[in-house]
């Protein structure tokens, strides 16, 4: 009975000694909380990124995982839904915030997040749903006017100086996508849908007022008046003929800035050039925006992280990815300012007009695209081209409720 005794009485200081080791070993090791982000930028940033969200884990007791393209809205809110998703979403284009916020998978920006006055306030529109903050931009994206140094010295200003210019030199760019030539329909007041108070209100359609029929006139000028482009011309095609020299103005993006500079075409970028009488022409603006999963279970410290990350990456995707800063800090820095080229793009976004950012903007694109195909082919007037186009909107918009 004594050994018995002996025996439980040493197999249970065992078991405590082994109990009492276990927080110093392998559960301790493991017991470190975890943040996951997804994100939809390049490899290259996502390499980058990962040292500033190491730096804020560190200082406060997280691990903190960035994985490349996690995929689509669906699968996204697959996860999310059956509790595997992200915390954040980082690098996702704004105009696709719409599906993610309609399927109630967006947590609100707490209203003491951020200062807004540090943003550039177009980008912060872009991320905002019926006047309230859903997301933080991240980096914004926009067109501008290309020119070839060697045969013009300085941009044209305004539209008749491009046109006058553009007869004696050359200018294209891909005048059917919609994208581009949002541009001169919102120039002299054209607009996809109304913004009333911070909300786009879909049933408002601007594609037919005086202000953008003026500008799909100056579209159909573009190719059949002034013959600057054929009425088929592609995107890659009006690159090819400016990288070549055969024409001295484009209008595109960033993105063909270092197929340019590797061709050693002697080029120069600007704002596209306003109205005669002194308007800004509105390109429209994509911004890479973050936000914060609505089913994460670590809400509090997921906007922590992401406010570090905008706050602080800022100039790093600015070298890594030549994204243009939102953060008005960055974006008047001597790094940002050394660079004329990324510079004009940034001033042009700030004249620039959000894409749309609500689920009906996804009716528009196709039936828009069209609508120009028509113009530039002398197929319809402005006015019938743009009656029809509201239409199509309209009844695309009937169809998704």
């Amino acid at each position: 009975m004594k050994n018995l005794k002996r025996i439980l009485t040493v197999a249970l200081i065992i078991a405590f000694a082994v109990v009492a080791l276990i927080p110093l070993s392998g559960v301790f090791a493991t017991s470190k909380k975890q943040l996951v982000v997804w994100s939809h930028l390049t490899q290259d940033e996502v390499k980058a990124l990962q040292p500033i969200a190491d730096q804020w884990g560190k200082a406060n007791g997280y691990t903190v995982k960035v994985i490349t393209d996690q995929g689509s809205f669906q699968s996204f809110q697959t996860a999310a839904m059956s509790g595997k998703g992200p915390d954040i979403m980082f690098g996702i284009p704004h105009d696709n915030l719409g599906a993610f916020w309609k399927a109630k998978l967006l947590e609100p920006v707490p209203a003491n997040l951020i200062d807004k006055k540090n943003f550039v306030s177009t980008a912060l529109d872009a991320c905002s749903f019926e006047g309230k903050l859903y997301a933080l931009p991240i980096a914004m994206e926009t067109y501008a006017l290309f020119y070839n140094t060697s045969k013009v010295k300085e941009a044209p200003k305004t539209m008749n100086q491009l046109i006058t210019l553009g007869k004696k030199y050359g200018f294209m760019y891909d005048v059917n996508n919609f994208y581009f030539s949002f541009a001169f329909i919102a120039q002299n007041g054209g607009y996809v849908f109304k913004n009333k108070g911070g909300s786009l209100d879909p049933n408002d359609i601007g594609l037919a007022t005086n202000g953008a029929l003026k500008g799909l006139s100056l579209i159909r000028d573009f190719v059949q008046t002034y013959k600057f482009m054929p009425k088929d011309i592609r995107g890659d095609i009006a690159k090819g003929n400016f990288q070549n020299g055969k024409i001295a103005f484009y209008i595109s993006g960033p993105w063909d800035v270092q197929d340019f500079i590797k061709a050693k075409v002697p080029f120069a970028v600007a704002p596209l050039p306003k109205t005669d009488d002194g308007k800004p022409t509105p390109s429209f603006v994509g911004v890479q925006a973050a936000f914060v999963s609505a089913k994460s279970k670590n809400k509090d410290a997921a906007f922590k992280l992401m406010k570090y990350l905008v706050e602080n990456s800022a100039l790093t995707l600015f070298k890594v990815g030549h994204r243009i800063p939102v953060l008005n800090k960055v974006l008047t820095s001597s790094e940002v300012k050394a660079d004329k080229i990324m510079s004009a793009f940034a001033e042009q976004a700030k004249v620039g007009i959000p894409m749309p950012n609500i689920p009906e903007m996804s009716v528009v694109w196709g039936p828009a695209n069209n609508v120009l195909s028509l113009i530039t082919t002398g197929k319809a007037t402005p006015k019938q081209a743009a009656d029809a186009l509201v239409k199509q909107i309209k009844q695309g918009i009937a169809q998704m409720q």
